[in-house]
């Protein structure tokens, strides 16, 4: 890790790879680093958040997985974020203590979600008996109203923050809100807070009112292509950009089609493909989750294989699978090349 750097550009949610009878596989963490890193140019984590499912496992398992990335991820990340949020405080306070003492980047927290909180005060007091468990470790709000019902607007939350979170730092905003998150982005330049953004598919649309990175389930697989877009942006050619973010939204509505178990298998696929293993999808997830896996990852090759492709040097090994096909992908094929290399 970089002690000191900002937290900023693509950072990727971690997704949870288990043994086909549902333990935590540990042993995949070292290549999945790696594949980050070397395939994708993404070199941020957040672990235990709503990709990994970090609020179904046992303390006991979010605890192993926090050591795991910070010890693959030593010298090869900059940044290993982990969520310590839980419903219950001393858990959540627990967690803080231990992302301490292992070492990792930063610690980040969701609102409690059964018994909410009603009100700024009552949430700032929640987070901040958990951030001063911590008290050298920077200190992130997790904002996703859509899954915890907390519609506390952060523009709020922000105000005065620091006073009371010393090693506040940010937040990861998931939610299509752009008005609250245009205004704290406003309101707060000079406190230099990271602003990280958490609906992928609108992306642009945050670049656009100003953030600075982004926390995402897709920069495990699209990473690159994101990156090309971020590059796009900030030339200017928002013309490009848009096609990449248009294309992106393509891509992902294609797969949500696929059916919601299918979306969350996709980054294992894709994983699979990059690793050159196929046993890696089998070493992620359980054999009894990959219905029709076979047809659908035909059906992915054929719809986007410049894509799946993309960035990876082991993409002429899946040549057989694919079929002959025009996607729009290939239409942007003489822009893309038009792109500064990563």
């Amino acid at each position: 890790m970089t002690p000191g750097k900002k937290l900023e550009g693509l950072v990727a949610a971690a997704i949870t790879p288990m043994t086909p009878d549902g333990q935590i596989n540990l042993s995949v963490i070292r290549q999945y680093v790696d594949y980050l890193v070397r395939e994708q140019n993404v070199k941020n984590i957040f672990v235990n958040g709503t990709t990994g499912e970090g609020l179904s496992l046992s303390i006991q398992e979010r605890k192993q997985l926090a050591e795991e990335w910070v010890r693959q991820g030593k010298d090869k990340l900059d940044h290993v974020i982990i969520h310590v949020g839980a419903l219950s405080l001393p858990e959540s306070q627990d967690l803080a203590r231990h992302a301490a003492a292992i070492g990792a980047s930063g610690i980040a927290v969701i609102a409690p979600f059964f018994f909410k909180p009603t009100n700024k005060d009552e949430l700032v007091a929640f987070l901040q008996k958990v951030a001063s468990e911590a008290p050298g470790v920077p200190f992130y709000y997790y904002h996703i109203p859509p899954l915890t019902g907390v519609k506390i607007r952060v523009e709020e939350l922000l105000d005065g923050i620091r006073e009371q979170i010393p090693t506040f730092q940010g937040v990861k905003f998931s939610d299509t809100d752009l008005l609250d998150l245009a205004q704290c982005i406003n309101k707060n330049g000079s406190e230099q807070f990271a602003f990280l953004y958490g609906v992928d598919e609108q992306l642009l649309g945050a670049l656009a009112v100003g953030v600075n990175g982004a926390v995402g389930s897709t920069y495990n697989y699209l990473g690159r292509k994101t990156k090309l877009m971020l590059q796009a942006f900030a030339k200017p050619d928002l013309a490009l950009a848009q096609k990449y973010q248009f294309l992106i939204g393509e891509f992902l509505n294609f797969v949500i089609k696929l059916g919601k178990l299918y979306t969350a298998l996709v980054p294992f696929y894709i994983l699979k493909c990059r690793l050159n293993a196929p046993e890696i999808l089998l070493l992620l997830y359980p054999q009894n989750f990959l219905p029709e896996r076979f047809h659908n990852e035909k059906l992915l090759l054929m719809q986007f294989p410049e894509l799946i492709a993309a960035g990876s040097s082991k993409g002429a090994d899946q040549a057989s699978l694919r079929e002959p096909t025009v996607t729009s992908f290939l239409l942007l094929q003489k822009e893309v090349q038009s792109c500064d290399s990563l």
